[in-house]
């Protein structure tokens, strides 16, 4: 990959990670809102379900960033974890945290 496709694609990446950290910070200090004393507690019990699933989530996506920060410093950027190929700009323009190319992703589902 040329240089300045990896200061982009750096950069795509580092704002990524910078909107999912204040997300999870966000949920953080939307977890301490809840109303221990509402009546339904159930409610309160899913609500807090959810946000837990949205943290698990962003935490598992935060990973993959970092991932990605790592791998395009030690220039392994871009390449299949599973069969090694390259994959395609148009993925990694649409999922610049993409460990897999296409047909692997699709084998895996």
């Amino acid at each position: 990959m040329p240089e300045t496709t990896d200061a982009n694609r750096h950069s795509q990446l580092t704002a990524e990670r910078d909107r999912v950290l204040g997300e999870l910070r966000a949920l953080g200090v939307d977890r301490s809102s809840y109303d221990e004393g509402f009546a339904d507690s159930g409610q309160v019990t899913a609500e807090r379900g959810e946000v837990d699933a949205l943290a698990g989530s962003l935490r598992e996506t935060l990973l993959d960033i970092d991932s990605a920060l790592a791998k395009l410093e030690a220039g392994t950027y871009g390449r299949c974890e599973l069969c090694g190929e390259d994959i395609p700009e148009a993925r990694l323009e649409a999922m610049p945290a993409a460990k897999l190319c296409i047909s692997c992703a699709s084998k895996r589902r």
